[in-house]
């Protein structure tokens, strides 16, 4: 009969007494954008080169898309880019990846003080480190299940789904996959929510509380929304749970939309025209957080403290006041991780 078994690279394959589904750790692969290696032209044009060609994120004809990408937007915007990644690099490196990986190890020793045997690996969709390695990493440690948990508190396609996407297509290569489950949103989770909450109220205790408090989510095109993208309703219930939980400050509450790229309509209203109008009106202080992000990055340091900041004070305003991502925040790690525990149930 020997001689009709196939060849194998795993012998563990044939041994009818070896661990299957169901035992060794769990798995948390924790997904996040990406960034580049390193503030320089030539490692910002990999990066972009990488996430741009994505179909998810620029939905374009691909034959139109790389010509516009490749003879223009990659000869140019590197150059232009890198100095910016510059002034918020960190010792460690890019701030994305030294808060993610924060994070990370802040949930893993939450679940560990919790009794629960899990692994946690993070993964970029874009750049290093690889979304690929990372899984391979958790199937190395033995894990037969794993969670899938995209860090976007708000459901997009050119961000959860392509995610998803990404696993999906490196474990179609494998011929034993793990059981995976995903964890799609938690923009209305208690644990979110009351990280956010917590978070503006330590800043107003500091600080005071402002004339206004802008929420500035990371833009979209109309057209993905009006094709049934979730996203645009996913800011907003965020934001009226925020609102409902600062009680009467609530009506503080405001909310815009950044990083616009291309000619095409985004969702609105814009973040730094919403400020530019405010210091015109006369608004003294505002207040800005950016609660579709996790992490601290250059869209929330450069663009919203750096490059807002400017606008709102040259526009007349008098106070600019940034309220940082979560990032690794002590009591909103162990938040975190018990949300991925619940969604761990069954398997623990």
């Amino acid at each position: 009969m020997s001689r009709f078994l196939p060849e194998v690279s795993d012998p563990r394959a044939l041994d009818p007494d070896a661990p299957g589904p169901g035992r060794g750790p769990l798995g948390i692969l924790l997904i996040n954008l990406g960034t580049p290696d390193e503030p320089t032209p030539a490692a910002v044009r990999r990066y972009l080169g990488e996430f741009l060609s994505d179909p998810r994120v620029v939905e374009l004809p691909a034959v139109l898309w790389q010509t516009i990408l490749r003879l223009f937007v990659l000869t140019r915007r590197p150059a232009a880019v890198a100095p910016k990644y510059a002034q918020v690099w960190l010792e460690r490196g890019s701030p994305l990846l030294v808060y993610s990986r924060d994070l990370a190890d802040a949930v893993a020793a939450s679940l560990r003080a919790r009794g629960l045997d899990v692994r946690v690996e993070l993964g970029m969709r874009y750049g290093r480190p690889a979304l690929a390695g990372a899984l391979d990493a958790l199937r190395a440690a033995g894990c037969g299940r794993i969670l899938v948990a995209p860090m976007y508190p708000q459901y997009a396609a050119s961000t959860t789904a392509t995610a998803v996407d990404a696993v999906a297509a490196h474990l179609a290569r494998l011929r034993h996959q793990p059981t995976l489950r995903f964890l799609d949103r938690f923009h209305t989770s208690d644990a979110y929510l009351d990280a956010l909450c917590r978070s503006v109220r330590a800043h107003w205790d500091r600080a005071g509380k402002p004339d206004r408090l802008l929420l500035s989510f990371h833009g979209l095109p109309q057209r993905s929304v009006r094709q049934g993208d979730p996203y645009f309703r996913d800011c907003q219930q965020t934001a009226r749970a925020l609102r409902e939980r600062l009680g009467a400050d609530g009506d503080r509450l405001h909310v815009a939309f950044q990083s616009r790229f291309g000619a095409a309509p985004w969702l609105q209203p814009y973040t730094q025209p919403t400020l530019e109008a405010w210091g015109r009106q006369g608004v003294g202080t505002v207040d800005l957080m950016c609660p579709g992000f996790l992490a601290d990055c250059l869209e929330t340091l450069e663009e919203i403290n750096m490059g807002c900041r400017e606008a709102f004070l040259a526009a007349g305003g008098r106070d600019f006041r940034y309220i940082p991502c979560l990032n690794a925040d002590p009591k909103w790690a162990r938040g975190f991780a018990g949300l991925l525990a619940d969604n761990l149930a069954g398997w623990t």
